[in-house]
């Protein structure tokens, strides 16, 4: 898998990996919580952030993407992985790009998941994200990165 920078190009793909995934975990597609699909760039570059897109055959097999919400802190979302290509190490992949691009952007991140992912779940605490809080089956971490001094 390569993991390169989001391009309107692959907007469609995208959209047909994450609705994919959420059909199999039983979501059903949501216009408000998944509007950002719509405008990608104005929701992840726009802020200040990256979306990523994992690339097998030319093809879009998963997602990552990082939303700045202030100076400090951002959140990671759409973490998403065709089911053919889980369990080969590429989920990690592309939360890592996710992550290294958090920490060297932002003092701290926040992600969300639903209650019942839970090799997510596992994978977010390995990586040194601690639980916060649930609400209405939706689980909330976050991870504040060691401050290095800026060279002046």
């Amino acid at each position: 898998m390569i993991i390169q920078r989001y391009e309107d190009s692959r907007k469609e793909e995208v959209r047909e990996v994450v609705l994919e995934v959420l059909q199999e975990h039983g979501f059903e597609p949501d216009r408000l919580k998944d509007a950002d699909l719509n405008d990608i760039n104005g929701y992840y570059f726009g802020s200040g952030g990256m979306f990523f897109v994992g690339i097998v055959d030319d093809k879009v097999i998963g997602t990552a993407g990082v939303r700045k919400l202030d100076e400090n802190w951002c959140e990671i979302r759409r973490i998403y992985l065709k089911k053919a290509f889980r369990s080969k190490g590429n989920g990690k992949k592309l939360f890592r790009a996710a992550l290294d691009f958090a920490e060297k952007n932002c003092s701290a991140v926040v992600l969300k998941t639903d209650s019942t992912l839970t090799k997510a779940i596992d994978m977010y605490l390995k990586h040194g994200f601690t639980f916060q809080k649930e609400e209405t089956g939706y689980l909330y971490f976050e991870k504040k990165f060691d401050q290095k001094p800026k060279i002046v």
